[in-house]
């Protein structure tokens, strides 16, 4: 586990909330693997997408995400095939395209293997949550029935993350005050200085090794799902020892 605790105060913990895209879910194969199947769909339907290249549809993706990231994730990616297919004059089959990227993509997500037994090995202590900005819903993606409560963002009005209402939401889900709650994610903005500021607890799951940012403390900062049990019981009281 890696070191990085902040506050080590005692202070009652009860549930425990998860990101999921880069936290408990290997997004980025899975996506890869949806854009070859629209890759090959492209040059089955015309030569004009022989010269296409899987990092030009990889690289779409961040052409429109500035303008769009306020926007639900599945109308970005849509824009961003929108720009793929415009490649090879092929923008009139979105809709068969999207729908061909996202039965991959949801195919193809899952767990990262570290996962399951920490989830396993913490909801005999804790409420868990899973709260994410992305479209990766838990049953779609290898995580049925393992939270208590899921929140998306766009569904009911919910803002995406950094937002304030997002975590607020959270909050309500889970039924107890902020500071028994503590957000575990791979975004220092996000899931770190985000939650910290609306008095939920942190611990960032830094999985590439990265350097912390300067300016915020997480709670604790492990670098794989195996440490966060251990990490969470160095960190306060949990509800069943109180």
């Amino acid at each position: 586990m890696s070191s990085g605790v902040g506050e080590r105060v005692g202070f009652v913990l009860t549930t425990v909330v998860f990101d999921a895209d880069e936290t408990v879910l290997d997004l980025r194969p899975a996506v890869t693997g949806g854009l070859v199947a629209v890759l090959d769909e492209m040059r089955r339907r015309t030569s004009a997408a022989a010269g296409v290249t899987l990092a030009e549809l990889e690289s779409d993706w961040g052409a429109v995400f500035g303008e769009l990231k306020a926007a639900p994730v599945a109308e970005i990616r849509r824009a961003a095939l929108a720009r793929s297919l415009a490649r090879a004059e092929l923008v009139d089959h979105l809709d068969e395209i999207a729908d061909l990227f996202f039965a991959h993509r949801f195919a193809l997500t899952r767990p990262f293997p570290d996962v399951p037994s920490a989830l396993a090995t913490l909801r005999g202590r804790y409420t868990l949550g899973f709260a994410t900005n992305g479209n990766s819903r838990a049953e779609r993606c290898g995580l049925a029935g393992e939270f208590a409560f899921e929140l998306y963002a766009h569904e009911n009005g919910l803002p995406k993350k950094p937002a304030p209402e997002f975590y607020a939401a959270v909050v309500a889900a889970a039924g107890v005050p902020a500071e028994q709650i503590v957000y575990v994610g791979d975004s220092w903005e996000h899931d770190v200085v985000a939650p910290r500021r609306a008095g939920l607890r942190s611990v960032w799951l830094n999985r590439l090794g990265l350097p912390r940012p300067p300016g915020c403390t997480p709670d604790a900062e492990v670098s794989n799902m195996a440490d966060l049990p251990a990490a969470l019981a160095e960190l306060g009281v949990d509800a069943v020892g109180v």
